[in-house]
């Protein structure tokens, strides 16, 4: 029997080897199994913001800090804010920044982290060590990645801010004034009428100022909080006066004493010139972004 056994199993070998076209089940080549897919890792949700500019800003968590360290100030200031006065001043802070570290960012301007790690080193010295850094930080509602966050978007726009008000020229377009300035319409009529009749009009705004005569200097357009006071100024030939302006702030009657191209802006005056060339570019780069506020 066994014998038996062996010689069919030798016989089914044989014609195994012979190239069979029935090859059993057991012997045929196997099909391949495809590989399976390693599955990507999940892709982190974003955090929502509370704050949206263009895509950047403040979490609702950042945003409470930001409020918090607002009131505080104020608190320590001794003045009181409601809740809605901190939200709309943290609110326009944060896109006023963003918006300027967004336009340094398309100027070129890159604080690479050596730099973010000289003003740390800066400031950690200033504050007294590592240790007392974080727990500032801490007590201030920060962790280490917002502060730094908070610390790039500060130095970037503050280097855009310094960049729009230095491009403002140093020279202007100039008028130097003297005006009478009266809080009563009828008797500013009154003192038109001497002028008309041939007053001299230093005498008159010396009986209304005595210490100035009237004479408010020199001022580039852009300056005074009158605009019609301005207007009429860069009007007038000189030696000439006004008829009567009125304002929020009472009756003007001017005299142009002088006009001159390219002459040097006071201090006051060119800071009030870059206030406004800051606040123009704000504007304009406010209407043509996307922002989001959460309720």
């Amino acid at each position: 029997m066994k014998r038996a056994l062996s010689l069919l199993l030798l016989l089914t070998l044989a014609a195994c080897s012979m190239g069979a076209p029935n090859l059993p089940a057991i012997f045929a080549s196997p099909t391949p199994i495809p590989p399976t897919a390693t599955p990507l890792p999940p892709t982190a949700t974003p955090i929502p913001l509370a704050i949206s500019i263009n895509g950047e800003g403040l979490t609702t968590y950042e945003l409470n800090a930001e409020l918090a360290r607002y009131k505080t100030s104020m608190t320590a200031l001794g003045k009181t804010v409601t809740d809605e006065q901190a939200l709309q001043v943290i609110r326009d802070d944060t896109i006023f920044q963003v918006l300027l570290a967004q336009g340094a960012a398309e100027a070129g301007f890159v604080l690479d982290a050596a730099a973010l790690q000289q003003r740390l080193d800066a400031l950690t010295t200033k504050i007294g060590g590592a240790a007392q850094l974080t727990t500032w930080e801490q007590a201030h509602g920060y962790t280490a990645e917002s502060f730094n966050a908070s610390l790039k978007r500060a130095a970037a726009a503050a280097w855009m801010r310094d960049k729009i008000m230095s491009a403002v020229p140093s020279t202007s377009d100039q008028v130097h004034v003297r005006q009478i300035l009266l809080y009563n319409e009828d008797v500013a009529k009154s003192y038109y009428s001497q002028l008309q009749a041939g007053a001299n009009f230093e005498e008159l705004a010396a009986q209304v100022d005595p210490i100035t005569h009237g004479d408010i200097g020199w001022f580039p357009r852009g300056y005074l909080a009158e605009k019609a006071v301005e207007d009429a100024a860069f009007s007038l030939a000189v030696g000439a006066y006004s008829a009567i302006i009125p304002s929020e702030v009472g009756f003007h009657i001017i005299m142009l004493l002088d006009h001159q191209t390219g002459r040097e802006l006071s201090p006051d005056a060119l800071s009030t010139l870059q206030a406004h060339a800051l606040n123009d570019w704000l504007a304009a780069r406010r209407q043509q972004s996307s922002i989001v506020l959460t309720p």
